[in-house]
């Protein structure tokens, strides 16, 4: 694994003259903060060597390369899932590359449904913590370069950038919720009764991707911000039938406010 991964790197870095500063992973519908970039580059991820290929409608399967926020970033337009039929060291397998390529930080984002009764579709919600009802990624041999065999999960998602993006999103006049992320394979969206059990063991909303990026990233030492934007509700009383084509909807429409968020966190980095 560790010899594919530096295979893949290498092959990049022989392609692109950059030295990058910041991840970033865009989910479902929200490809729009490539336009906020000063693209410099673009690989499909047919043409890398080992790299996984995006199957799901909405995300375009590219790596960008570019200035975003003055920092020079390389963003995954489109992620791997689970119910793609990836295992999980092929759908983490980019997060590892990326680490190769220098990065420093890592920043996420999916489209979720919300199951906590406060929440309104189109809402932004900061991930403080997650759920992971997903195999762990770490599971197997386990390589000292990727960092502790048990890794402390107390804070996954960085203190710090959470604090920033509050205060970007109280100086900007965006609402924004935090909150609690639980990971499922999927690809079924939920029963009634699944929405009623994620909530009562403390989800804020729940999705099928992010944790196992993450759980990776956070073993190899990146620091972490994810945020998800509301695209449906799992509440009684307001739940009603959905599309992947409804989700996608949903998230083009709120992606400005999280593109705002995560341009303005990068440039105060």
């Amino acid at each position: 694994m560790l010899e594919k991964i530096k295979e893949t790197a290498s092959y990049i870095k022989t392609r692109i003259d950059l030295k990058f500063e910041i991840g970033l992973v865009l989910g479902t519908g929200l490809g729009g903060l490539i336009n906020e970039m000063d693209i410099k580059y673009e690989m499909d991820y047919f043409n890398i060597p080992n790299f996984p290929v995006s199957t799901v409608e909405g995300h375009d399967g590219k790596l960008i390369f570019g200035i975003l926020g003055n920092k020079k970033v390389v963003a995954m337009q489109g992620r791997f899932h689970y119910y793609e039929g990836y295992d999980m060291q092929q759908l983490v397998f980019p997060i590892r590359v990326l680490k190769q390529l220098g990065i420093q930080y890592l920043f996420l984002s999916n489209a979720s449904g919300g199951v906590n009764p406060d929440f309104e579709i189109g809402d932004l919600m900061i991930l403080e913590d997650h759920i992971n009802l997903l195999p762990n990624p770490l599971i197997g041999n386990h390589l000292a370069e990727f960092g502790p065999r048990f890794p402390d999960m107390s804070n996954v998602y960085s203190p710090e950038l959470i604090r920033r993006a509050l205060q970007i999103a109280g100086k900007l006049g965006i609402k924004i919720k935090k909150g609690v992320y639980t990971a499922t394979t999927g690809p079924t969206y939920e029963t009634p009764s699944e929405y009623k059990y994620f909530r009562i063991i403390g989800s804020d909303t729940v999705g099928m991707s992010t944790v196992p990026e993450t759980i990776v990233a956070h073993q190899i030492g990146l620091p972490c911000f994810a945020i998800s934007i509301i695209t449906d509700l799992g509440v009684p009383g307001k739940i009603e039938k959905i599309t992947h084509e409804n989700v996608q909807e949903v998230a083009r429409k709120a992606e400005q406010k999280m593109t705002v968020i995560m341009k303005e966190i990068i440039s105060s980095l």
